[in-house]
């Protein structure tokens, strides 16, 4: 998952920074709007995490802006302001949830994942496609009641397919979700999605990876 943090206090941005990033997530930070709308376009996003109070263009604005570039990624916003005009500015401004200040980490990452999984047509803590069952909030897939033993590569490339299910993704989309650098190998792509294809399938499962041919890897589940 991809992140982007707005905050202009250098010490919560580091630390929020820092948490999630032990979380597995991919975080970009900018200490200010204009940062912000730069790293928006040379990266693609999952959700945005918007103080209010920034320098020059407030987070209202960045949002709004945000909003008519139909950037349509889920935005939390944080906020100091106790006063329920602003939350609702917020939320009228493009944001779909809100955070004050300040917090606990767990509660930031809760309504964080929460976002995110609406986002992607999920309403629940966990996706299920067929026997399998992928926890989202302990990072762990079940074949009916057995507990796979996956990699952290391999089960993010497993949480990116069935996230996206139905939907052929190329192997620059799967490279660019596991790798923080550029000019990976995408044969060692190939490699980790024939591993994880293989202990899919010894539980019984045929195919649930298939290779479409020049273009990417489709999961081919329902997942609901």
């Amino acid at each position: 998952m991809k992140l982007l943090v707005v905050e202009d206090d250098d010490l919560l941005r580091h630390h929020i920074s820092y948490q999630l990033g032990s979380e597995d997530y991919r975080v970009h930070t900018a200490p200010d709007a204009r940062e912000a709308l730069f790293l928006v376009d040379q990266y693609p996003l999952d959700a945005a995490i918007i103080d209010l109070g920034l320098p020059g263009m407030d987070g209202l604005d960045l949002i709004r802006k945000l909003r008519e570039q139909s950037r349509t990624f889920p935005i939390l916003i944080l906020t100091a302001r106790g006063n329920w005009q602003d939350k609702v500015s917020g939320l009228e401004a493009g944001a779909d949830d809100y955070l004050v200040k300040p917090f606990q980490f767990e509660e930031l990452k809760a309504r964080l994942n929460a976002l995110i999984r609406r986002s992607s047509g999920f309403s629940q803590p966990k996706i299920k496609a067929g026997h399998f069952t992928l926890d989202l909030s302990r990072h762990q897939v079940w074949a009916g009641e057995q507990l796979l033993e996956l990699t952290a590569y391999e089960y993010k490339i497993l949480e990116y397919l069935m996230r996206h299910g139905q939907q052929v993704i190329s192997k620059r989309q799967l490279v660019d979700e596991l790798y923080d650098d550029e000019g990976r190998d995408s044969n060692v792509l190939e490699v980790l999605v024939g591993r994880l294809r293989k202990k899919l399938e010894a539980t019984g499962v045929e195919n649930p990876i298939d290779t479409i041919r020049g273009q990417g890897y489709l999961f081919t589940l329902t997942c609901s």
